[in-house]
């Protein structure tokens, strides 16, 4: 028994991935020592700031970080940051930042929906959304014409869920900024690469530390000194609304210590998929295949098809009936309108995928 279950939760099988609604990841024994230790003693909070800040450069090649309570904290932080630099008097005011430098440009394919709004995200730190092109095309020129005198920052969305075609590049953006003289964030919560996107041009890049980085609920923000210094400022003003705690900041830095010695698990994840799929050889009516990440991370999902006619229930019943039990089965579900249901390996415990599979037969087998 788990601790979640001694409080009469449901045991949870994670094949849908490092979600937030599902606790993003389960930490390694270290990284839950040094969280354990972390809550049981003192330390003053500006040092263990700095400090932290100093292992986020390390690891990401930027010149400081600053530890947040998560990505969406971050980018409030990042946003308001932008605005205000380190003028404590405007720091205070926030998100108030009428008359100031507030206009934050978003390629319109970027404002999306990953729990929450981003638009809204950029709102708490002050920003004021401005939108170009269209959700499915931006060309350069819609990001150059809507620079104006009011443009505290240009914004751009790495995750799946944002459009995957018809955006404008990294490389292209951070151009821009650089020609303009203006701030370039990238929001790359999910992804692994914690020093790609610095090193293409960006000011300052917010992750997720509950996520690629497997820490505790937790993230940071790396960048140039000047921007992480107005950063870390902001918990005089709107941070700490969503300061982090101790314990998390500890969490995080074991494990971007754990993060370097971590391997590529790409064959163990298509090997475990490939026999999830195999399972489903002799059933009429489902078809799988491995699917690498829409993003291009280093993911390898199983998909199975349903054919709903030949089943008998479609995708939607099916995943229903998997997250209704106990254990409660979680997958991935973006695509069930096309009947789809894809299986994320990382966060499955050794053996999950044959109860997955053994689950789903029972499912299909009781029409």
């Amino acid at each position: 028994m788990n601790v979640y279950q001694k409080f009469g939760l449901r045991k949870i099988v994670n094949g849908s991935g490092k979600m937030t609604v599902l606790g993003a990841s389960a930490v390694q024994a270290e990284i839950a020592q040094a969280v354990s230790e972390a809550t049981m003693d003192y330390v003053l909070i500006e040092e263990l700031m700095e400090t932290a800040g100093r292992k986020i450069a390390e690891a990401t090649g930027a010149e400081d970080g600053c530890p947040t309570a998560g990505a969406a904290p971050g980018i409030a932080i990042a946003i308001a940051a932008a605005i205000t630099g380190k003028n404590l008097t405007l720091i205070e005011r926030m998100p108030n930042s009428e008359g100031l430098k507030n206009e934050i440009i978003l390629q319109k394919g970027h404002s999306v929906h990953f729990g929450a709004p981003i638009a809204q995200m950029i709102t708490l730190g002050g920003g004021k959304v401005v939108e170009v092109g269209q959700a499915n095309h931006v060309e350069r020129c819609h990001i150059e014409q809507a620079i104006t005198d009011k443009t505290a920052a240009l914004f751009y969305i790495k995750s799946h869920h944002a459009v995957q075609k018809g955006m404008q590049s990294i490389e292209t953006m951070a151009a821009i900024a650089k020609e303009r003289n203006i701030p370039f964030i990238i929001d790359a919560a999910a992804e692994g690469d914690f020093k790609k996107y610095f090193s293409k041009g960006a000011d300052l890049v917010v992750y997720s530390g509950g996520k690629a980085l497997e820490g505790p609920t937790s993230g940071f923000i790396c960048g140039k000194t000047e921007l992480i210094q107005a950063c870390r400022k902001q918990y005089k003003g709107i941070g700490r609304a969503m300061k982090v705690g101790k314990e998390s900041i500890i969490g995080l830095m074991t494990a971007l210590e754990l993060y370097d010695k971590k391997t590529d698990d790409s064959k163990s994840q298509i090997e475990r998929m490939t026999w999830l799929i195999n399972q489903f050889n002799a059933v009429s009516g489902i078809q799988g295949e491995i699917v690498q990440d829409e993003a291009g991370r280093p993911i390898y999902r199983a998909e199975l098809t349903i054919d709903a006619k030949v089943i008998g229930k479609d995708a939607f019943a099916i995943i229903k009936e998997l997250e209704a039990g106990n254990p409660a089965i979680y997958t991935r579900n973006y695509y069930a309108n096309l009947g789809k249901i894809s299986i994320d390996p990382r966060p499955l415990l050794p053996g999950q995928e044959e109860l997955i599979a053994a689950k789903i037969k029972k499912i299909i087998s009781n029409k």
